[in-house]
């Protein structure tokens, strides 16, 4: 008999899983089973979406509109994000240089699709988060991983690029807020890098999927410098900060040459981005949504100095408190070199999930765990609890 298995493509035998989605269902399993588990794995706010988007999209529902709607999104949804980056952001992006898509996973895809030719160069931080390195393999470009820690608030910086520069590097991906760090990128360091990677003829890629989740500071964006060069791109989302993971919508802004390639791309990987939710998206955009979400932001912040403070009157606190998103990135290596052990046995021990730190890269990985503070204060507190009486008591 023929076996099949031989005819799977080399990129897809080797993309890695999502080692979250292991620990997810492991966690599952025990609930399932009766055990009290502490969900702190899952990158996702445990808030649903806003009553306003369930009303606006039945409403939108009810009046037949679950057509196909122009690939680079619904016109008015285009030109409410517009709106949405003059006040929210004081930058100015046309509607015209705005395309949505099913998902930020979708806008990545078609940013790099765009650019890369096989055997181009993409140069991100390691850690980083996981489908930056998927997406490059898959297209047969080369990672340039570099490593980052707590000194760099696990960012890649302007000196990084000077100092690591290759030939053949087409692309430079960061993130800010970063996942798995939760830290940000100061925005005239962000500048100055994007103008760098211009020199060098290479497009800068920014990830901003957590904007609008950043504590004691405003939401800022690379795109309200008017002196932008034409290399950067902009990916974002509706499911953090707007709490719409499940709606699968997504947009990136993109200079205007870029514009009908991606056109022409959309059109041939997905024509469209889901309709209901475009809908829903227009309605989180009103000023009322707007009020409701900051409310959430600021809980996620309570969150954030919960748990940042219940881990350092534990003695167990990372080093780096966090800017944004809702993660804290741990390093473990005074109890362990096993992140992924680590993971397991906390969770089958005490019922608290985390993340193991090489889900987002190799460099220093197994030394590190992802916290994401997206349950209760009262639970948070409780994980502490019982994170440090595993450490006290168990044999790591």
């Amino acid at each position: 008999m023929t076996d099949f298995t031989t005819s799977i493509s080399d990129q897809a035998k080797t993309l890695q899983p999502f080692r979250v989605m292991k620990i997810l269902g492991e966690a599952k399993a025990l609930e399932q089973a009766g055990r009290d588990i502490i969900h702190m794995e899952i990158g996702e706010p445990d808030f649903e979406s806003l009553e306003s988007v369930h009303t606006a999209v039945k409403n939108a529902l009810d009046q037949g509109k679950t057509h196909y709607t122009p690939t680079l999104g619904l016109p008015e949804l285009r030109q409410k994000l517009s709106a949405f980056y003059a006040s929210f952001y004081h930058a100015k992006v046309k509607s015209e240089n705005i395309m949505l898509t099913p998902g930020s996973s979708s806008a990545l895809q078609l940013a790099l699709t765009a650019l890369l030719n096989p055997e181009d160069k993409v140069l991100m931080s390691d850690p980083t988060y996981p489908c930056n390195r998927q997406f490059v393999q898959l297209l047969h470009g080369q990672l340039v991983l570099l490593p980052v820690d707590a000194d760099s608030n696990y960012q890649l910086t302007l000196s990084h690029l000077q100092t690591h520069w290759q030939e053949g590097i087409k692309v430079v991906m960061v993130a800010s807020p970063a996942n798995p760090s939760g830290t940000v990128i100061e925005q005239d360091e962000l500048i100055k890098m994007a103008k760098f990677a211009a020199t060098k003829n290479a497009y800068f890629l920014v990830d901003e999927i957590y904007q609008g989740l950043v504590y004691e500071r405003p939401p800022e964006s690379i795109l309200s410098h008017s002196s932008l060069p034409e290399n950067v791109i902009v990916i974002n989302s509706f499911s953090k900060f707007f709490n719409m993971t499940g709606w699968r919508l997504g947009w990136l802004v993109a200079p205007s040459h870029l514009m009908s390639v991606l056109e022409r791309l959309g059109q041939n990987l997905f024509l469209s981005a889901p309709t209901p939710s475009q809908y829903g998206a227009l309605r989180v955009l009103d000023s009322d949504a707007l009020t409701l979400l900051e409310e959430r932001r600021k809980i996620f912040e309570n969150r954030r100095n919960t748990l940042f403070q219940a881990m350092e009157k534990a003695g167990i606190a990372p080093s780096i408190l966090p800017q944004g998103a809702f993660y804290l990135y741990w390093d473990v290596s005074n109890y362990t070199d096993d992140s992924e052990q680590f993971c397991s046995r906390l969770l089958a021990e005490t019922g608290v999930a985390l993340t193991p730190g090489t889900d987002f890269g190799t460099y220093k990985a197994n030394r590190h765990v992802r916290l994401a503070y997206t349950t209760t204060e009262d639970q948070l507190k409780k994980a502490v609890q019982k994170i440090s009486a595993f450490i006290e008591t168990s044999t790591l």
